[in-house]
């Protein structure tokens, strides 16, 4: 059963990371990771220090385990450049730091790094506020270009076919065979009855305002990256889901970081990169659970927690993973799952590091809507 320290800067508990409930665990690398923790107190979401943050942390758990994998998100920049609004020079100096620290990490740690950009970020053109609609719209924090629509009447379907700032309008089961199409083994964990009955899709730099959006809104949001750089000195990629199996078959001769560095463009990268598909023809991932899940499993994974789902409905006495935000299953397949070898995560996205790439030890920003609340280590494994 998976740990979970919790490191609130004046205080550090453990929980059984599945039931949310106290837990002791004296275990050497329990033992270990709290000590990282508490050595390493989280400067915030946007501030300066958070990607360096990354760093000293990962390298710090690396002189004390040892690892073979390692899988690294840096997003400090997303998060600055989505909610403020600075200056063109100021947003490329933050985009070419994020770039220089995951160049710091490698220097330093000597693990041969695949470095995957999620694409540019544009400014935010305009909203559409659904609220008023018969119908619920439902969106996420985080997605600009989706948000699903249940029940929608004859009424509510009239309006959003008249709003010009929408692409398309796709029913559900349309939406499914698209992916089953491109993958025949497509996996649909959650209810079907809670998805959305369409997904209503914004044009490039419009987003929405529905429930699930909070009242911070976005300066910057994702651009349709259909395509995003990678590096690779494995030899050459076409599509987020080849960067899984291409890592394994390398981690028998090499120790290798994965590193992501989300709102990170073509542009920052050098010219030996790779641009790879992220998508299916007019689906495109944004950064979020979907594109760490895809790039994590090998497989499409839009229905993981797909946009528009009412979580909010689901029993509240079956919810499990309370600290995991809206994630409440460990996937399978992810990239760390099954590895022999030793592996760790950290990252500034809260939740994804524990759960998006099944490795031993992971230590993440506690963090909700840019408000920090410590820091948090989960421990999969230790009995390696």
């Amino acid at each position: 059963m998976s740990l979970a320290v919790i490191d609130a800067r004046e205080w550090q508990n453990r929980f059984d990371l599945e039931t949310g409930q106290p837990r002791k665990s004296d275990a050497p690398v329990a033992e270990m990771a709290a000590r990282v923790l508490s050595r390493h107190p989280y400067p915030g979401d946007v501030d300066e220090q958070a990607n360096q943050w990354v760093t000293d942390t990962a390298l710090d758990l690396i002189s004390h385990y040892d690892p073979d994998l390692v899988c690294l998100s840096y997003v400090q920049q997303f998060f600055s450049d989505r909610h403020f609004n600075h200056s063109e020079t100021e947003r490329e100096r933050l985009f070419a730091a994020a770039m220089a620290e995951a160049d710091r990490f490698v220097e330093l740690s000597g693990f041969t790094p695949v470095i995957v950009g999620t694409g540019n970020m544009i400014p935010l053109a305009g909203d559409m506020d659904l609220s008023g609609l018969d119908g619920l719209a439902v969106s996420s924090n985080w997605s600009a270009r989706y948000c699903g629509i249940h029940h929608p009447s004859p009424r509510d379907m009239e309006f959003l076919n008249s709003l010009d700032t929408l692409e398309r309008i796709v029913p559900r089961q349309e939406w499914i065979d698209l992916f089953q199409a491109a993958q025949p083994d497509l996996e649909i964990l959650q209810d079907p009855r809670l998805m959305p009955d369409f997904l209503a899709v914004a044009r490039e730099g419009q987003a929405f305002k529905t429930m699930g959006t909070t009242l911070r809104k976005p300066v910057h949001i994702p651009a349709n990256n259909f395509q995003v750089p990678v590096v690779s000195p494995f030899g050459p990629v076409t599509d987020l889901r080849e960067i899984k199996p291409l890592i394994r078959a390398h981690l028998s001769t090499h120790k290798i970081a994965l590193i992501l560095v989300e709102g990170v463009g073509e542009s920052f990268f050098p010219e030996s990169r790779y641009m790879v598909q992220n998508g299916v023809d007019w689906f495109c991932y944004e950064p979020g659970d979907a594109f760490y899940l895809t790039l994590s499993t090998g497989r499409h994974q839009p229905f993981a927690y797909p946009a528009g789902f009412r979580s909010f409905d689901k029993d509240a006495d079956a919810i499990k993973f309370p600290f995991s935000g809206y994630m409440d299953a460990v996937p399978g397949h992810t990239l760390g799952l099954n590895f022999p070898g030793k592996s760790i995560a950290v990252g500034n996205r809260s939740m994804f590091m524990h759960m998006a790439f099944g490795v031993d030890i992971s230590i993440e920003c506690f963090a909700r809507n840019l408000f920090n609340q410590g820091c948090m280590a989960v421990v999969h494994r230790d009995d390696k």
